[in-house]
């Protein structure tokens, strides 16, 4: 499994340097590969197919005009890409009047913390991800790799959204100062 997600992650890495060369076939490519896992990442965020799909577009602009900022030392491209569409989605929710989301807690996932925590290369950040307690480390990777918002994960894990938010801030609390060792 491992080689094979290294595999995929050398063509993304290949198609965003080509891209960053305004490359029209290599966007292509890399729109084909991976349009339908984040377009079901936006989707989960904003709820709405056609807010999902206007979040979509508008995060592939931003990764075709920043594709020559990608830095492969520091994300699998993948990574990359989605924290560019979850910051995308949830700038989308932060518009929406406060009458259409009534409950904060759907934007409020942005501001567990001012970093995804797996903006680092995804080898470094697992023997991190295994100190975690089991209910930290589902509650962080459901929160940032499914785009699941502290009151989806309180009701798929039938516990008190308080209770997510503290194993989630807490969990990358741990992150953070493993990665730092």
């Amino acid at each position: 499994m491992k080689r094979h997600s290294n595999a995929q992650n050398h063509i993304l890495a290949d198609l965003l340097v080509k891209m960053a060369t305004q490359d029209k076939r290599a966007f292509a490519r890399l729109y084909r590969l991976t349009s339908s896992k984040l377009f079901a990442i936006s989707l989960r965020i904003l709820k709405q197919e056609s807010l999902a799909q206007d979040c979509l577009q508008e995060a592939y602009l931003s990764i075709w005009q920043q594709a020559g900022s990608y830095k492969p030392d520091l994300a699998a491209p993948m990574t990359w890409m989605t924290t560019i569409v979850r910051n995308r989605a949830i700038d989308q929710l932060r518009k929406q009047s406060r009458d259409a989301y009534s409950n904060e807690s759907e934007i409020e996932l942005a501001n567990t913390a001012s970093e995804n925590p797996f903006n680092t290369d995804h080898m470094s950040i697992g023997p991190c991800m295994d100190e975690l307690k089991n209910e930290q480390k589902e509650s962080i990777q459901r929160a940032y790799l499914e785009g699941l918002t502290h009151m989806e994960l309180a009701e798929k894990m039938s516990r008190p959204v308080g209770t997510i938010k503290t194993w989630i801030r807490r969990g990358l609390m741990q992150l953070k100062e493993c990665l730092e060792r």
